[in-house]
Order: structure tokens, then sequence, then C-alpha cells
């Protein structure tokens, strides 16, 4: 198991810069940045590739929607080539509320534009004369649509690797066996290791059915906020109003899939209760009403007896490199503890 973060730039770069090298001092080896309706990632991820040297810079996730899949591989060239063959493409759905609300463009086909972009970028990588004939993405253009002179083009640029490596962030069973079946990495957000098996062990076993042998073993990148020691259950509660926006805020009524995630870990009751309670405008309700076990099995915070046994639990589901946030008082010093444990 490896160990990855996720870090986020603030107002001081250079307090960025230096947070990002001792988390790679520490022994953090994926270093995870992504957008929603923030700053864009790109840039964060350019400024992290020049300020570190060993971690791999990894987006997590870029939206697929906020691009054309020309520009995804563009940008994943030009990331790589920045840190020297460092960068981790991260790519995900987000969901409609952002998609629609914030970017003003229509979601739909995830899963197929999903694929689209997987086989663009990889013809891309491969400097082959871009040809493609999809149901969402025709490139170049046929005759009929625009001004009927484009031509099939190869990039200009020579990239590192053909084989840039592609997560996809995915919860649902389709886009789950998908994930399996074409990427190198799967991003489940809210992964309860638990859980995770019955929830997803089949959609898993039948994408990796399917899987090209020329793909290295799926990795599967999870984790939660991290702090060590006693008297800590303060810390552990402040994870639940980010929990109550996601299972609760996150989309409307019969479209948040974070709350069928709840529901399919088995909290139906308590989906409906944390919906109802956050999109009537009373948060601190929804955030009280998220299950505490949930709470306690997502996060990495306790004595150290009980972090070991969370990461044993994450291992066990299958998860590969190990995401963490640390929280607590000791910070960094408790990246180094899980560091020495992993290693």
């Amino acid at each position: 198991m490896k160990l990855g973060a996720t870090v986020e730039m603030r107002d001081d770069p250079d307090a960025f810069a230096r947070q990002a090298r001792q988390m790679e001092d520490a022994g953090v080896g994926y270093l995870w940045t992504g957008e929603a309706y923030t700053a864009d990632g790109v840039s964060t991820m350019g400024f992290l590739s020049a300020v570190t040297r060993t971690a791999r810079i990894g987006s997590s996730i870029t939206p697929i929607y906020t691009r054309t899949p020309t520009l995804i591989a563009m940008t994943a060239v030009g990331l790589d080539r920045l840190s020297g063959g460092r960068f981790v493409l991260g790519l995900g759905a987000s969901g409609p509320q952002v998609i629609e609300g914030f970017h003003g463009v229509a979601y739909d086909s995830p899963l197929a534009r999903t694929r689209e972009i997987v086989e663009i970028c990889r013809s891309v990588w491969r400097r082959e004369r871009l040809v493609h004939n999809g149901p969402n993405y025709r490139i170049p253009l046929p005759e009929g649509q625009g001004t009927g002179l484009g031509k099939a083009l190869k990039i200009m640029t020579n990239p590192m690797r053909e084989r840039i490596p592609i997560h996809i962030a995915s919860l649902g069973p389709k886009n789950v066996e998908m994930t399996a079946e074409i990427a190198e990495g799967w991003l489940p957000l809210h992964f309860w290791p638990d859980r995770s098996r019955e929830i997803w062990g089949d959609p898993l076993k039948a994408g990796l059915a399917k899987r090209d042998r020329e793909l290295p073993p799926l990795e599967i990148v999870a984790g939660g906020p991290l702090a060590i020691g006693k008297d800590l259950e303060h810390l552990r509660q402040r994870s639940r109003p980010m929990l109550a926006l996601y299972f609760g805020g996150m989309g409307a009524k019969g479209k948040n899939f974070y709350n069928d995630l709840l529901k399919r870990y088995g909290f139906e009751r308590e989906a409906d209760a944390v919906q109802d309670a956050y999109l009537g405008g009373d948060r601190k309700a929804a955030a009280a009403l998220v299950p505490s076990a949930l709470v306690e099995g997502m996060t990495l915070i306790g004595d150290p007896g009980f972090v070991r046994d969370r990461i044993a639990a994450y291992r066990e589901a299958g998860v590969t490199v190990l995401n963490v946030d640390p929280v607590g008082p000791n910070g960094l010093a408790d990246v180094e503890t899980v560091a020495s444990w992993l290693n």
C-alpha cells in the first residue's frame, strides 16, 4: 500500500510549496488536487510539478464536461512533461448540479463520454492522426458540420509516455465496472471499506474480466482524515458537515449519487433524513444525522491501534493508495507514522 494526500492551493503559494515538499519528505507518494467550482486544478498541478521531485501529481478530479477530450489529452501531456513523467489523469463526471449549474453544459451520457475520452486521450498520446467517430464526439467534424475544413491531426509535442495513467472516479455499478475494464485506477469518493465488497465486488469482478492484458493491476485510491492520539473524537466529528453536504446537498431529490451510495451502504432511512434536513436549510441537523458508524469507519482518527485497524480494513478492501488528510495536532508527524507502518 502506498500513501497519498489531497492538497489544495490557498492564499499563500510559498506556504503551499512548503506543505507539498513536507508531504513528499514525510513519505507521501501521491499528491492529488481537483476542481469542483473552485479555482482550476491544472494550474495547481503545474505548480506542484515544479516544487516537488518524487511524488506523483494527480487530478482528483478533472471533470469530463468542462474541456474537450483533445484538450484533456493535451493538458495531460503538458503536466506529464512538467512533472518528469509523474502525472496521473483522474477523470470524473461530477454531477448535474455543478456541470449544468456552474458550467452551463448538459449532463448527458456520462459513461459513454468517459469511455470515449479515454479512447481519444490514448490515441493522442500514441501520436496517431486523430479520427474518432463516437456517439458523443466526432473528430474531425464530419462533412456538413462546421466549415468542412477540419482535418485529422496528431499532437505536435512528443508525449513522455504513450500510457499516462488514467484513474476514474465512479460509484454506480455500471460506472465502476467500466472503470475496472479500461482504467489504470479507481477513485471512489466516500469509500467505506467495511461494505465495499458487498457494494462493488460484482461490478469490479465483471470489469476486470474484460480488462485489457496490457493494463497494469487496478489501483484503488481511498482514505480519510488522519489524527493519531487520545481524546480526538472532536476531530472525527468535524467530518460531519462535509459528509452532510455530499449526502444531503450535492444534488436534488432522486439525483444525488452520494445519497444513493448512503442508501446502498444500508442507511436508507438516514439518507432520506439527511437529505430532507439539508435541502430544508437545516445543515446542522443534517450533519448530526449522518450515521456514526460511517463517520467512524471512513476516518483514520483515534489511538494507534484504531488507526492501524482502519488501515488494515482499507488494505483488506483492496485499496492500494491510502489517501490521508492530516487534521490532528501532530500534523505531518502522523503522516510519517503511517508511512512507517506501510513500509
